[in-house]
């Protein structure tokens, strides 16, 4: 059995800059070291709830384990070019077969080919075709876990860009129809199996529309 982690540390870098306290000082006689932080829900190795885009939908804490954790078969998309588009094809070629109900994690290892503190990262990134977004929802899958900024709109947001839902295709195919979303995994070159045991269990947040997740793979077992 081997674990990866594949979790984005809450740290300050180009996109985010949680604001973190520590009081207490242990060397200075204090019974307690506490550390305190403050940072957005979607920020990081996070999971996104249907809240988050679809008005009225369910909030994080609906998001049941059974659909974080579980099954998952890795498609590896190592071989897809920087800042450009992944249609239903490249993800057939990856697909390495499984049942309906399993997590897909779409696996190009951008991490090791960017630095996620940089804003390359975010910018030069490949993304999904809407119709590679409908490709997935007919496999049927409780999440969608993603290493890269899925969404093409992502890069114009970080601009300041407005951009219409529907352009947000994962958002608007997979989210709005229950599919549930594991966004910014990192670490994914670590993995040499195609078939995995999948975390990424949510914090339980109520009335969130999203929360961070410790999110780690499990190699060796027989999922």
């Amino acid at each position: 059995m081997r674990i990866v982690d594949l979790s984005m540390p809450l740290e300050s870098h180009f996109r985010w800059s949680p604001e973190v306290t520590v009081n207490g000082d242990l060397d200075k006689g204090d019974q307690f070291r506490v550390t305190r932080i403050s940072t957005t829900c979607h920020g990081f190795t996070h999971v996104d709830a249907q809240a988050h885009f679809v008005a009225g939908a369910p909030t994080i804490e609906a998001t049941g384990l059974d659909r974080v954790v579980g099954a998952c078969r890795v498609f590896d998309l190592s071989g897809v070019a920087d800042d450009a588009p992944i249609g239903p094809d490249a993800l057939e070629a990856a697909d390495p077969g499984g049942a309906e109900g399993e997590i897909l994690l779409l696996a190009t290892r951008w991490a090791a080919r960017r630095d996620y503190k940089t804003p390359e990262f975010w910018t030069q990134a490949p993304w999904l075709t809407r119709e590679a977004a409908e490709w997935l929802w007919t496999r049927r899958p409780t999440a969608v876990a993603f290493d890269f900024p899925q969404d093409y709109p992502i890069r114009l947001l970080l601009k300041g860009e407005s951009v219409p839902n529907a352009e947000h295709v994962t958002h608007d195919v997979l989210l709005r129809q229950g599919v549930t979303l594991i966004e910014y995994v990192v670490n994914t070159a670590e993995l040499r199996s195609s078939r995995v045991l999948l975390s990424a269990a949510p914090l339980l947040i109520p009335n969130a529309d999203g929360a961070p997740a410790r999110a780690y793979a499990i190699e060796g077992l027989n999922v």
